[in-house]
C-alpha cells in the first residue's frame, strides 16, 4: 500500500510532491531526473504571452517587410532565418508533447497571459498538445488608482471563465495572498470554472539601486518561514470551499509537507529546495514522510489531511485573531 497517494485535479498521484514551474521542468532531461527521484507530477515552466507577442512582431517583419529591400529577395529566407520562425510557443508545445510521450507522471502546463484572447488561444493549444491539466499563473500587480478591488477580482474570474470555455482539462489558478477576502474570492474562482487554487504566487519584489538609481530585480529563493501564511489560508479554505488546494512557497522539508497536509493541502509544490539540493531531495522527502506516518501510526497521508483545518481544529481562533493576541501577550515573559 502506498501511504502517500494523493488526489489532485482528478489525478491520482503517488505522493503529494509536485515540481512547480522552474528551469528544472523546462526540459525532458531534467524532468526525467525528477521523475526518477520520485516526483508525482510536474508543472512546466510558464509560457509568457509577452514572448509570443515579440515572436509575432519579428515574424511580421521577416515575412511582410522584405519588399523594402531588393525585389528578388522576396520569397527567399535562408535556413537559419527559417529556424528562427519557430516561435517560443512552438518550442513550448514541442517540449510538452515530448514530456507526455516520455514521462509516466502527469504533466501540467503553465500559462502566464496578458490579454483575454491570449489566455484563450494559448490554453487551447496546450490542451491540444496533450497537457493533463493547466495552471494559470496570473501575475498581476494592481497599480492603478482607479481600479477597485472588485475590478481586480473580476479580471481573474474573467480569465478563468474565458479559458474554461475553450478547454476541458482541469484548471488550477495560482493566486497571490493580496486579496481582502481570499475565501470569498476563491469561491468566485470555483464558480468561474477553477478546479484548484495554488497558494501563493511569490511576487518578486523590486529593489532600488542607490548607485545607479535604477529599480533592480533579483530572485530570492524561499525559506520554510514563508510556509506559515500558506498554512493559515489552506486551513481556512479547507472544508469551506470545495476546491483542490495546492501549497507552493516555503516547502523545504518533510515537516513542511506534513504541516501543509494537516492544514488541508492536497499537494505541495517544490521549487527552491529542488534548485538548492537537486532531485535527490525528493527521495529523501518521500522517505521521511513515510517514516513520520509510521512513527505516528497513520495508515496514510489521506488519513490526516485536513485534520487541523480551521473547521476541524479545537480552537479555530488560533488561525485568526487569538493567535495574534497570544503572541503579543506572551512576548518578553
Amino acid at each position: 500500500m502506498n501511504k502517500l497517494t494523493s488526489n489532485y485535479l482528478g489525478m491520482v498521484l503517488k505522493s503529494p510532491l509536485v515540481a512547480s514551474a522552474s528551469p528544472l521542468t523546462a526540459s525532458l532531461k531534467s524532468a526525467a531526473e525528477l521523475e526518477e527521484a520520485g516526483i508525482a507530477a510536474i508543472v512546466m515552466r510558464s509560457l509568457f504571452e509577452e514572448h509570443c507577442q515579440q515572436d509575432n512582431e519579428i515574424i511580421h517583419k521577416l515575412l511582410h517587410e522584405q519588399d523594402i529591400g531588393h525585389a528578388e529577395a522576396n520569397g527567399y529566407l535562408p535556413t537559419p532565418v527559417l529556424e528562427k520562425l519557430k516561435t517560443t510557443e512552438d518550442h513550448y508545445l514541442e517540449t510538452l508533447m515530448s514530456l507526455k510521450q516520455e514521462l509516466s507522471i502527469p504533466v501540467i502546463a503553465s500559462l502566464n497571459g496578458v490579454s483575454l484572447e491570449g489566455w484563450e488561444e494559448h490554453a487551447a493549444n496546450m490542451q491540444q498538445a496533450g497537457a493533463d491539466a493547466l495552471e494559470l499563473n496570473i501575475y498581476y500587480v494592481a497599480a492603478n488608482l482607479r481600479e477597485s478591488a472588485e475590478q481586480v477580482e473580476h479580471r481573474y474570474t474573467e480569465i478563468v471563465s474565458r479559458v474554461r470555455k475553450v478547454v476541458d482539462i482541469p484548471l488550477a489558478i495560482k493566486i497571490s495572498s493580496q486579496f481582502s477576502s481570499p475565501l470569498h474570492f476563491v469561491e468566485k474562482l470555483k464558480v468561474a470554472g477553477a478546479n484548484a487554487v495554488v497558494i501563493f504566487n511569490r511576487f518578486y519584489q523590486p529593489d532600488i539601486n542607490l548607485e545607479t538609481f535604477d529599480v533592480d530585480s533579483h530572485i530570492e529563493l524561499s525559506t520554510s518561514s514563508e510556509l506559515l501564511e500558506r498554512l493559515r489560508w489552506t486551513a481556512i479554505l479547507k472544508h469551506q470551499v470545495a476546491i483542490d488546494l495546492a501549497v507552493t512557497g516555503g516547502v523545504h522539508t518533510s515537516a513542511d509537507v506534513i504541516k501543509a497536509s494537516l492544514a488541508g493541502a492536497d499537494i505541495t509544490q517544490l521549487c527552491s529546495v529542488l534548485l538548492q539540493k537537486g532531485p535527490a531531495v525528493i527521495t529523501e522527502l518521500n522517505r521521511d514522510i513515510n517514516n513520520w506516518l509510521d512513527a505516528n501510526e497513520y495508515e496514510s497521508l489521506a488519513q490526516l489531511r485536513g485534520s487541523m483545518s480551521h473547521s476541524n481544529t479545537r480552537d479555530p481562533g488560533r488561525y485568526e485573531r487569538s493567535n495574534y493576541l497570544d503572541l503579543l501577550d506572551g512576548w518578553g515573559r
